[in-house]
């Protein structure tokens, strides 16, 4: 009878824990990445790294360009999330181009090494009667820290870079219309990392500040460059994905599978021993 109770108890606590966990990642699972309704998409695309236009997650950003301008965009990622960025090149009508034209996405972190795509097309050549081009880079998971020798993808901001690789030298200079979109979704529990960066990698809008000639210097950092705000919002949730993921609920269910075993082997292994206790009296 004692057997039979903790085995009921042992088949509770399991309900509950698979049946509470759900819920539970239900409850605090981050909200999945959407623009904010008051902020207007972008209507044009900085030239350098250093004029790089933000965008949000889930925006899509347009921009009118000449044919051969290196285009940029930012966008921001965290630890537990998979970047993808689509863009789409409007090219002009077929009777003003040359040739064919080979155009390319490139996609960088915040210590601007280039990223590899996961998936994707983030090169193609559009022959000359095309009216668009269209590419795609899946990102690798973002981590939450890696190795300094390492080119893992870390919390910040990720820079897009969209140019024209390869064309007839008089088609450059043509005006085009381009589109970016820039989506995040998360990996789950099983690409989750331990560690954490001590600050994401995104860029500041005063990277220093000039100081008095007549000033005497300071052993200690200047406040002014300490407390430069970032040029980047942090996506939806924060820079921190949080202590939850759905590999928890595996380990609970692992933990009562194992318990369960427990008791089911020491059932078995009483039964036999009273049964030859009988036998013997």
């Amino acid at each position: 009878m004692r057997t039979t109770r903790l085995t009921a108890a042992v088949l509770a606590a399991a309900a509950a824990v698979l049946g509470g966990a759900p819920m539970a990642a239900a409850d605090t699972a981050s909200p999945s990445p959407s623009p904010s309704g008051s902020a207007a998409a972008p209507t044009e695309a900085g030239t350098s790294f250093r004029t790089a236009t933000a965008l949000q997650q889930g925006q899509t950003a347009t921009a009118t360009a000449s044919t051969g301008d290196y285009l940029y965009w930012m966008f921001p990622a965290t630890a537990g999330q998979n970047a993808t960025v689509e863009a789409t090149v409007t090219l002009p009508g077929s009777p003003a181009r040359h040739g064919s034209a080979t155009w390319r996405l490139d996609v960088y972190d915040g210590l601007r090494r280039h990223q590899a795509c996961a998936a994707g097309h983030p090169s193609r050549t559009a022959a000359a009667d095309a009216a668009d081009v269209s590419l795609r880079c899946t990102l690798r998971t973002v981590r939450p820290w890696s190795e300094a020798w390492a080119n893992d993808p870390l919390p910040g901001a990720y820079y897009v870079r969209l140019t024209v690789a390869d064309l007839p030298d008089q088609d450059l200079g043509l005006a085009v219309k381009t589109e970016i979109l820039a989506t995040v979704k998360d990996a789950g529990g099983a690409k989750a990392g331990d560690g954490e960066l001590a600050a994401p990698l995104t860029p500041v809008e005063q990277a220093g500040a000039t100081l008095d000639p007549s000033a005497e210097p300071s052993a200690s950092p200047s406040e002014t460059v300490s407390e430069a705000p970032a040029s980047l919002a942090a996506p939806d949730g924060g820079w921190s994905p949080g202590w939850w993921s759905d590999r928890w609920i595996w380990t609970a269910a692992g933990g009562v599978l194992g318990a369960l075993a427990g008791v089911g082997g020491y059932t078995l292994t009483r039964g036999d021993r009273s049964r030859r206790r009988r036998l013997q009296g």
